[in-house]
């Protein structure tokens, strides 16, 4: 059986990581499906999708250091379009999907793990997010 959901998730700042772990596991409720994998997905090429840290949310800023300091904004040729190269790389590098096991009709997370919309363009008032449940 594959259920699939879209979810809208609005940023507020230029780079945020936003948590989604409740969101998407009320679509795993929904789907019915017990045993089996989940496909997290968000349109667009300046976003991403991760598994994190989610108790501290220190490490959440520490995710988003990282990423300016290894690729920091200004600097690439993308910049002469639209000044938002950064965002795409970051993207790229992070990637713009997540699968998760499914049990017990939950997602299946270790005990600090979250799940992350990453918004590296923001603020957006619409971040498509696309949630497809694969099981039985």
């Amino acid at each position: 059986m594959v259920k699939q959901a879209s979810l809208v998730v609005a940023t507020r700042r230029e780079r945020e990581l936003v948590e989604m772990t409740e969101l998407v596991g009320e679509a795993v409720r929904s789907s019915g499906i017990q045993t089996g994998v989940c496909h997290v997905f968000v349109t667009g090429a300046t976003a991403g999708i991760v598994v994190h840290e989610g108790d501290d949310p220190a490490l959440q800023d520490d995710l988003l250091d990282l990423l300016r300091t290894v690729v920091p904004p200004g600097r690439w040729r993308h910049d002469r379009i639209d000044n938002n190269a950064a965002a795409h790389l970051c993207s790229a590098w992070i990637g713009v999907s997540e699968t998760l096991p499914v049990r017990g009709g939950s997602l299946l997370l270790g005990t600090w793990q979250r799940l992350f919309l990453c918004e590296f363009d923001g603020p957006r008032s619409a971040r498509q997010i696309w949630v497809t449940v694969y099981g039985e």
